[in-house]
């Protein structure tokens, strides 16, 4: 994850009343995609959707000069997500001209939101699903207004719970771990901190992060129906001809929720602490790393298909300007 912190940098100044500010609330499967951020021939999220709004307001292809304003959407999102990281709840922000969404209204009898969300929906791939689309209240700022962030990383360490419908979001270790001694490492995390030994800051910023929740769980084996009444009082067999398993049954999954995240920072803190658990390290190790901030090649990235963006959490609507102004002071222990 990229930082999603800019320290020292001055609040943006107020839009003009002719653009509109609208929040999207989104998911992806991040498999095939190159990040979130907009990259040059690559295929990322941030590119996709930008491509679609400009298709779906008629921007793509103006040119400075001619009769139309030329307008080029441009998405802040609460969180930028490396190569092969997914999202369940993704959201970004964007500045349009009201003009421009009135013009998405077109035929359809609702208001211009709700027809350019409807529009979007067409046009973007099937990794991409758009949730909703709708205006922000004042303040709102995807990135800044941000309370905190939740991201769980998913893991199979049992052969006999290795589902390969789950191969692009579940990472396969070998060997059982030991989820005690890597609970141990993660209580290291809760706090500010800086976590240097596990991720890399952006120019001008720092490593500086404020941990609310570490855990590693191993998800109990749990059925998506209840057999019928009449049959539980029944037999066993009764019992197991209603037996479905839910996909994440078995699997051993990290969450973690701070108010923001540095680059690499939770596929860092996730490999570290399955070293833990499989043996190679100690927690006194992982306890020296938080202490003492250094990066090195024993505290790198795991892989990213088993990490997702599970939450982006904000203060309520009369809080969200002062919650961005607060979060751009730059952080220090």
């Amino acid at each position: 994850m990229a930082e999603n912190l800019r320290e020292g940098s001055a609040p943006e100044a107020d839009e003009p009343s002719d653009t509109v500010r609208l929040r999207l609330d989104l998911a992806y499967q991040g498999g095939d995609f190159y990040g979130w951020a907009r990259q040059p021939s690559l295929r990322t999220v941030q590119g996709c959707l930008e491509e679609a709004l400009a298709l779906v307001t008629h921007q793509r292809g103006k040119r400075a000069g001619s009769q139309a304003a030329v307008w080029n959407p441009r998405l802040v999102v609460a969180g930028r997500t490396d190569t092969g990281v997914h999202a369940s709840h993704q959201v970004c922000h964007l500045d349009m001209p009201r003009t421009i969404l009135e013009s998405c209204r077109g035929h359809m009898d609702v208001d211009p939101a709700e027809a350019l969300k409807r529009r979007l929906r067409h046009l973007l791939p099937s990794d991409i699903a758009l949730h909703d689309l709708g205006l922000a209240p004042a303040g709102f700022d995807a990135r800044f207004s941000a309370l905190e962030r939740t991201y769980v990383y998913r893991v199979c360490d049992r052969p006999d719970d290795l589902d390969p419908r789950m191969r692009g979001f579940v990472l396969p270790v070998d060997g059982h771990v030991d989820l005690d001694a890597m609970n141990l490492a993660a209580r290291c995390c809760l706090g500010l901190h800086d976590f240097g030994s596990f991720a890399t800051a952006n120019e001008g910023g720092t490593t500086i992060r404020k941990v609310l929740l570490a855990r590693w769980d191993r998800v109990e084996r749990r059925s998506l129906i209840e057999p019928p009444a009449e049959l539980v009082e029944g037999s066993d067999s009764a019992r197991m001809n209603y037996d479905t398993p839910m996909m994440e049954s078995g699997l051993v999954c990290f969450t973690i929720v701070a108010d923001a995240f540095a680059h690499n920072m939770v596929r860092s803190l996730v490999n570290a602490s399955l070293r833990v658990g499989l043996g190679k390290r100690s927690v006194s190790w992982f306890a020296d790393k938080v202490e003492h901030p250094v990066r090195e090649g024993s505290t790198g990235p795991i892989a990213a298909c088993g990490l997702t963006l599970e939450h982006v959490q904000y203060p309520p609507d009369d809080q969200l300007a002062a919650r961005a102004a607060s979060i751009r002071a730059r952080r220090t222990l």
